[in-house]
């Protein structure tokens, strides 16, 4: 068994980039932000541009192939023309590059083999007087300046890889786990990764750091880390509860066993078709699942939207008596194809349905609900059960998979893109059979459903 300092220093050689890495990344980043310099002083514009994120902080791991430059405007500045400008900018720093969208629009593009970002934003005094969301990046950038000293960065950059092998890294919606700046502040927090991993090991939620001791504002997350250059936001408020536990679970691992794979863990082998038949005929439950056209929008907009789907569709189901085991949603490896999958414990259910009413000494509900029903052939009652009035009506949808095949999956919370792709045509797969068939497109999703993991 390997010791954890051993494994440790193993990952740290494996994730710090090479001085040859680093020549080449900062020759780069220096000719590009010489370009952003040339192309503000062309157009005679008070603005300056800061290299930011982990590659100026020296927190990046080996073979990340990132750069953010942002061009800082001054605060008078009106939005309209601070996206003109940016953008204008922007593409003469990245000539090939093309546009994407945040709060506002930047640029993005390849120079060199490294992926970067030429983002406008706000010169502001502090960050409590931002105008848009990136106009903080800068101070996180200085505040973490002044205390990641190069065994700081290694340790941060070592906790970068462990959240990344367990699969709890990425402030991205698809993902809602530690983003880059949350990981360097817990570091620093704790002095480095191991008092870390092993207090995280113990925590015990809701968790709450305030490095600044601004101690003004309250949230309800289970992971609370408050912005200590804006004491208004929970740099952790992304993360979910799940994420929150998956770190203390593998923290716990790690210090009862160390292991080179929590940190660079195998490809899984996807599960065949007759596995993936077999074991969900195995569970005797009955899987349907509605797969579609995946809606062309980025992730961030796209993984809420299926969210809200999917506990859509779950409600929906629930409210008319069909109970819900188990449900995921699920993106094809090609990112064409979306599925919503729901197991449920029973599909078909009788063709009435209690409901109970008030209790009779609730005068005016109770013969309310009695004259609704009293001459309503179609229901037997209404009968007293106990002390309350009670009928027998007939079920609306006795079956589940007719529920989901009909105009009444539109009454339900559906994603508006979501809801568009279904307009345009859906596929429902009903039993272990029809889902088994997915394996070409969702084998890794379907594999890590049937097998899930911490």
């Amino acid at each position: 068994m390997s010791s954890l300092d051993d494994v440790l220093s193993t990952v740290h050689e494996r994730v710090t980039p090479t001085a040859d890495e680093r020549r080449r990344l900062s020759a780069t980043a220096d000719r590009l932000i010489a370009r952003a310099e040339k192309a503000i002083d062309d157009r005679d514009l008070a603005a300056d541009v800061l290299q930011v994120g982990s590659t100026a902080r020296g927190t990046w791991l080996a073979g990340d192939r990132d750069i953010d430059l942002f061009v800082r405007f001054p605060p008078d500045l009106p939005r309209e023309d601070l996206e003109t400008h940016g953008l204008a900018i922007g593409h003469d720093v990245l000539p090939e590059g093309h546009q994407e969208y945040a709060e506002h629009p930047y640029v993005k593009g390849e120079v060199d083999g490294f992926d970067v970002d030429c983002v406008p934003c706000y010169r502001v005094d502090s960050a409590t007087d931002i105008r848009s969301a990136v106009d903080r990046t800068p101070f996180h950038t200085q505040y973490l300046d002044a205390r990641i000293d190069d065994e700081l960065a290694g340790d941060v950059r070592v906790f970068k890889r462990f959240l990344k092998g367990i699969g709890a890294y990425g402030s991205d919606l698809k993902t809602r786990g530690f983003s880059g700046y949350l990981a360097e502040l817990l570091v620093v927090e704790y002095g480095g990764l191991k008092p870390l991993l092993e207090a995280a090991a113990d925590w015990s939620t809701p968790v709450e750091f305030d490095p600044e001791d601004h101690g003004t504002t309250t949230f309800d997350d289970p992971l609370v880390v408050i912005d200590p250059t804006d004491p208004d936001r929970n740099v952790a408020a992304v993360c979910a509860a799940e994420n929150v536990a998956r770190l203390q679970h593998y923290a716990r691992e790690l210090l009862a066993d160390p292991d080179l794979a929590l940190f660079f863990p195998p490809d899984r082998e996807p599960l065949s078709v007759d596995a993936v038949r077999e074991r969900l005929a195995d569970r005797a439950t009955t899987p349907l699942a509605i797969g579609f056209e995946t809606p062309d929008i980025v992730d961030d907009q796209l993984y809420p939207q299926l969210d809200k789907s999917l506990a859509g569709i779950e409600s929906g189901l629930e409210n008319h008596g069909f109970e819900v085991f188990r449900s995921a949603r699920l993106v094809g490896d090609d990112g064409g194809t979306a599925l919503l999958l729901v197991e449920l414990s029973t599909a078909e259910l009788p063709a009435v349905e209690r409901h109970e009413g008030p209790p009779v000494s609730v005068r005016e509900h109770a013969t309310g609900f009695y004259e609704t029903y009293v001459d309503d052939e179609s229901c037997v009652g209404p009968f007293l059960d106990g002390d309350r009035y009670v009928v027998e009506r007939p079920r609306e949808w006795t079956d589940a998979a007719a529920y989901l095949d009909s105009d009444a999956i539109f009454e339900v919370g559906l994603g508006v893109h979501v809801e568009s792709a279904l307009e345009d045509g859906y596929d429902l797969l009903v039993g272990s059979e029809a889902v088994a068939e997915l394996v070409d497109t969702l084998g890794a999703c379907l594999t890590d459903y049937l097998d899930p993991r911490p």
